[in-house]
Parts: structure tokens; sequence; C-alpha cells
């Protein structure tokens, strides 16, 4: 394939060509100035269009209300499926499965290997001890798994003691297990997990898959965060689904993240974000065409290499790996849901107070990835051989996206009285005056009465009670959804407009390492 220089473009500062780089940095003001002039006009239309503002009010809270309806259908379904998926003898399947139809040179499903790459900085002995054995618990044969633990040499003194421990107690159990150690100072690097994962790709490459002379087709990469608690029948599933899907090699195969490993333990105001942030994941299963790759999740070794590994020039890697193959495939690349689980750390700090902090900076973190955006859309303008319409529906979805995480929960919960309080006396005296906090406080609390799904559903996912943990505990549970309208706007508008900020200002993120804290 032809060179394609765009596509390890962390920021506009990196464009050689002076017009290249007006427009690269065009696009990164482009989703701040939508999210903050969305909020600017919001306010001055209701001093001087008051009417105007109540009815966009009133209709933009029934659009969430809709939205609220089918996106709770969507999270049943997806709950659902994730269920039966757990349940199902995926190994069973793959044996009465044969010679995959899918292009794919193999006879059997046992010559698929699977390549996991850990990255770790700092985390506690007890959290990686557990995250290996629980692998060995697979149900996938152990001689057909490449581990690689990623160390960092910045963190030399504690990974060592770690990487000695992982080595020693499981060297024997996979096909092959590999320590890396990703150097410190590499210029142009961006610190962090992308960086790291991709120095470990690479490596294995070199020590492993090609003396070997493993075909990249017959890998399956997942890249996961230490935390990742694996399900027993993960990569068998993923190998099923690898398998029977059309041209595998160009799609990504996303688990639904549930941030549940430690959910006894954290904060109530954790455990609703970790919920929150759950269920939306769960339902984004349901759109497969807007799927984009998240925190873990698995492809082919063979689209890694064909896109010269993650990017290290960036925070948001996990997303924008999918990008990279998108680009590079000229748009015939796509992302699978599983419908399979993986357990995760809910973000959980020494205190509330460094929890909720932690949570700021993690979605902080997460919604830096509107850096996605200028990307996307330079990259349209490069790459002329993606259909138009296809660029024009997936870069609404990206920047739709990032715009409503920043203004959406301001505008229904915060916003929507404004006109009452600044729209003067001649709007007081109009009909819809009267009727707007009527309007939209029956219109929130049918919103609110939805939540009685989610807390249904949260009920049913939750790991077992600890013997420690009193069974009053559950109606804490119940009653702490009531936070809702606090968590949607201090812990995800907030953060994610703090994100645009930085791309608007130019000044630049480093990537946040969340903090792994499991509370006795």
């Amino acid at each position: 394939m032809e060179e394609k220089y765009y596509l390890k473009i962390g920021r506009s500062a990196e464009l050689e060509n002076k017009k290249e780089r007006i427009i690269y940095r065009f696009f990164e003001m482009l989703t701040p100035l939508i999210s903050f002039g969305v909020l600017i006009l919001a306010v001055v239309f209701s001093f001087k269009q008051p009417f105007l503002v109540a009815v966009l009010i009133i209709a933009y809270d029934l659009m969430w209300l809709f939205r609220t309806v089918y996106f709770y259908f969507f999270l049943k379904s997806g709950y659902s499926r994730m269920k039966r998926n757990e349940k199902e003898d995926w190994i069973k399947k793959l044996d009465e499965l044969g010679a995959p139809k899918n292009g794919l040179e193999i006879k059997d499903w046992k010559e698929i290997y699977h390549l996991l790459i850990l990255p770790t900085y700092k985390e506690p002995l007890d959290l990686v001890d557990q995250t290996f054995n629980l692998l060995c618990q697979v149900d996938y044969p152990k001689d057909k798994m490449i581990v690689v633990l990623g160390c960092e040499e910045a963190d030399k003194e504690h990974a060592t003691e770690v990487s000695n421990y992982i080595k020693d107690k499981y060297g024997d159990k996979f096909f092959k297990l590999l320590v890396t150690w990703h150097p410190k100072g590499i210029e142009g690097e961006i610190p962090g997990h992308g960086a790291n994962d991709a120095w470990a790709s690479k490596k294995v490459k070199e020590l492993i898959i090609d003396p070997l002379k493993i075909p990249y087709e017959n890998i399956i990469v997942s890249s996961f965060d230490i935390d990742a608690c694996v399900y027993p029948k993960y990569f068998s599933c993923l190998t099923y689904i690898y398998l029977t899907v059309d041209r595998p090699c160009r799609a990504s195969y996303q688990p639904i993240p549930l941030y549940l490993n430690n959910v006894w333990q954290c904060p109530v105001i954790s455990r609703v974000f970790s919920f929150s942030a759950t269920f939306w994941h769960t339902m984004n299963q349901e759109q497969p065409e807007k799927l984009v790759t998240f925190s873990s999740h698995s492809m082919s070794f063979k689209a890694l290499s064909d896109v010269g590994f993650k990017q290290t020039n960036v925070v948001s890697d996990d997303s924008r790996i999918f990008w990279q193959c998108f680009f590079e495939y000229d748009g015939d690349y796509r992302v699978e849901p599983m419908f399979y689980p993986i357990s995760m750390d809910a973000n959980c700090g020494q205190g509330t107070m460094v929890t909720l902090k932690n949570i700021y900076q993690q979605q902080k973190r997460w919604a830096y990835g509107v850096g996605e955006v200028p990307y996307y859309f330079f990259a349209c303008l490069k790459n002329k051989k993606i259909a138009l319409k296809k660029k024009i529906l997936m870069g609404w979805d990206l920047i739709e996206g990032h715009v409503s995480w920043g203004v959406s929960s301001i505008l229904i919960f915060a916003l929507g009285w404004l006109p009452i309080f600044v729209g003067g006396a001649e709007f007081s005296k109009q009909l819809i005056s009267y009727n707007l906090p009527k309007a939209t406080s029956t219109i929130l609390t049918i919103n609110m009465l939805g939540l009685i799904g989610s807390i249904y559903l949260s009920m049913l996912i939750l790991p077992k009670r600890p013997k420690e943990v009193g069974i009053t505990k559950y109606i804490v549970m119940i009653l702490e959804w009531a936070l809702i309208p606090f968590v949607t706007i201090f812990l995800s508008s907030f953060p994610a407009l703090h994100a645009q900020l930085h791309w608007f200002a130019g000044k630049y993120m480093g990537f946040w390492v969340t903090p792994k804290v499991r509370k006795k």
C-alpha cells in the first residue's frame, strides 16, 4: 500500500506544510468552537429570544426522552445477548465449525494464536498477579497463547520485582511469556499505554512471531489494561467470531467493559459513574456501525502490522488504532461487537475527594479523544477512495458524540430554566413562560423514572456480595442513582469541555495513568 503520512499525525505542529498545519489546527478547534458556541448562544438567546429558547429546550428535552427510551431497549438487548454468550459452549461450537469459509487459510481453529499485550506502570503486584491467574483459567488452549508483560524503564525497580514474580509463577503456563521494557525519553513519544503497547508489539514480532514464522492472519492480538479480569470463555468466543465473520482481518473486536472488579469497595460516586460507563458501552454494542474501539479490545495482528502498530504520539491510542486501520484500508474497516464482558476496576482513590479528582481526570483523558476529530477530517481530505456519504455519516457521529458529551447535561439540567429568569417581563406574560418549568420537570421526571430499568440491571450484573459487606448496601446502591444529574454535569460534561479546551488552546495533554486502588 502507498505510504499515507497523514495516518501518523498526533497534532497540527507535526505537519511540515504550513497550509496543512493551518487546516489541521482549525479542525483541532472545531469541536470546542461548536460546544462552547452552543452554550453561549443558549445564554444569549435566553435574553434576546426567550420564546425561541424555551421551545428549543422543550424539543431538546423530548428528543432526549425518546433517546432514553430506545437506549434502554438497546441496553436490555445488549445485556441479554451478553448473558447468552457467557453461557455458550464456544469450544464445542469451534469443534463443530470445521475449516472457516471466510478467507483464512487454516484447517482448524487450533491454528489460531492469541497474543495478549499487558502494559503496566506502577500497578501493585497483587493486581498483576490476579490478572495472570485469571488468564490461566480461560478455556482456550494455553499452548496457543502468547502473553507479553509490557514494563516501563521509568518504573524499573518496582517493575523488575513484579516481572520476576510473574515469570517465576507463570513462565510455563503459556506457549510464550515475554517481558518487554519500554525505554523512557524516546523523542516524539507521549509516554503511556499506547507507546508501551507499540514497543511490546514490535518486540514480540521480532523475538517470537517472525522467528517462528506464524502467519499474521493466524494471530489475534488483544490489548488489555493490566487490571482487566478476563472471563473464562473470552478467547474461545473471540476465536469463533473471528472465524465466522466476513473479512476477519478488516475488523476489531470489542468486548463490553464492566467496571466491577472493586465495585463493592469503591465510594458511592465512583459506583454511579462506573455503572453509567458500563451501560453506555453495552448500549453501543447494539449500534455496530457507530462502534469505535475503546479500552481493552482485540484485532488481527495483520491489521496491526499493516498500519505500523499503534501510534506513540497520541493519548487516546485505543480509538486511534481504529481510525488508523479505517484510513489505511480506505474505509474498509469496522468494529465487531462481541457481546461478551471483560471486567476492570472502578475508579477508586484513597478517600472520596481523591476519588472525585481521579474520576474527573480519567473522564478528561477519555474525552481528550476529541483529538480524533481533526485526525478524521484531515484524513478524509487526503483519502479520496472513501465514499463521500460514508465520510459525512461517520464524521457527523464522531463530532456530534463529542459535542453532546460536553453540552447535553448542561442544557438539560442547568440551562433549561434560564429563559424564565432572564427572559424579561414580556416573556413572563406568555403562556410558555408558565408551562416551561412544568414541561421540563415532567420530561425530566419521566427520564429519571427510566433509571428504574438501569437500577434493575445494575443489581443483576453485580458480582457476588463479599461476606464483610452488609445486605443494606443494596439499598445504598439503589438510592445513589439520584446522583446522576451531578455525575453527568460535573464528572462528564465539565471534564469533556475541559479536554476540548486543551485542543482549542493548543495546550496538549499527556497520558494520565489512572491509579489502581482496591480497598480491603
